[in-house]
């Protein structure tokens, strides 16, 4: 029953949470310069001022903005995101069609980093001061300077250009041949050099924390009583210390969900990746406001979930939080 009340009380303090993204989105949107009828007559080399005007009314752009806002949550309310103004699709179906991809690259980032990082700094924790720790604290600190198009590029130059390995740009090879296996392992070859470029500034965080973490752990008195009890070594560091050495390493994960979609737009742009981040990119340079609201709002409900996710995975890898 507390569970339950836990779970409702979350689910109300994330609903409110994301309908004021939602109004704070729309307000700085409409907020900064710019005019979409303006950029669609640039594209198309010039437009009448009649057409303009007529744009403007059926965008409901000749409004007040409260106008506009109140139509914009009506519309929401009923489940429509609304019309984009430069690929003249429904913004529900332009999402649906790139969130596949945007989540199989950011899934596939986020485990490749936490697994491998949480290794490695588990790895370090066991000799502090020795060499294969320092090498994975100078490697972890390039990794987390390095901005994320830099690796992109750098990927690119080195597994592409010197040992052209794998492809650069798009999701698939544009020719298929056999079956769903081989379509499977065509994408699994594309999706390398992107997940790669993402994961690789996750993964230096994940292996600070968790080598700062498990080194925490160790000092305490819990783990010189399970030492003095008798217990191995083996037992004692990874049975009672790393358990407890999880927990921060838990709440980050949340924390870079969200971290993930934001940098998956650079990355998706170096690569041609056809997501979500690519969709951002081309709506903010065309200032097709409509797509660009359902992508934002679409990243705060990730956010928002990977949040709630967290706290739920906190409370079964630390029963004393339920109390």
């Amino acid at each position: 029953m507390q569970s339950i009340k836990f779970l409702l009380q979350r689910l109300a303090a994330a609903l409110i949470l994301v309908l004021a993204v939602i109004v704070l989105n729309f307000l700085l949107i409409h907020f900064a310069p710019g005019d979409p009828v303006e950029t669609l007559a640039g594209a198309m080399g010039g437009m009448t001022e009649e057409l303009r005007t007529q744009l403007r009314h059926a965008y409901g752009l000749d409004q007040s903005l409260l106008h506009q806002l109140g139509v914009y949550l009506s519309h929401f309310a009923s489940g429509d995101l609304g019309h984009s103004y430069y690929f003249n699709l429904p913004v529900t179906d332009l999402i649906l069609q790139r969130v596949p991809a945007t989540l199989l690259l950011v899934i596939t980032s986020l485990v490749f980093s936490l697994v491998v990082g949480t290794l490695l700094g588990v790895l370090a924790s066991r000799r502090p001061n020795g060499l294969l720790s320092q090498a994975i604290n100078v490697i972890s600190l390039v990794g987390y300077a390095a901005p994320v198009f830099w690796t992109g590029i750098i990927l690119v130059i080195l597994f592409a250009s010197v040992f052209p390995i794998f492809p650069t740009s798009g999701m698939q090879a544009a020719v298929q041949d056999g079956g769903v296996m081989a379509h499977a392992l065509d994408v699994a070859h594309h999706l390398v050099l992107p997940a790669l470029t993402l994961g690789i500034i996750y993964l230096a965080q994940f292996s600070r924390m968790a080598r700062a973490s498990m080194l925490d752990v160790l000092g305490s008195d819990f783990v010189r009583t399970a030492r003095s009890k008798g217990l191995s070594e083996t037992t004692v560091f990874y049975k009672h210390a790393l358990r407890n050495a999880l927990l921060p390493i838990i709440t980050i994960t949340g924390l870079h969900f969200g971290n993930l979609f934001a940098g998956a737009i650079l990355v998706e742009t170096v690569f041609n990746w056809p997501g979500l981040g690519r969709l951002a990119f081309e709506s903010i340079l065309r200032r097709d406001t409509p797509t660009i609201l359902g992508i934002l709002f679409l990243s705060a409900c990730m956010v928002v979930l990977a949040n709630q996710l967290t706290d739920v995975c906190y409370r079964i890898a630390d029963p004393r939080i339920k109390r």
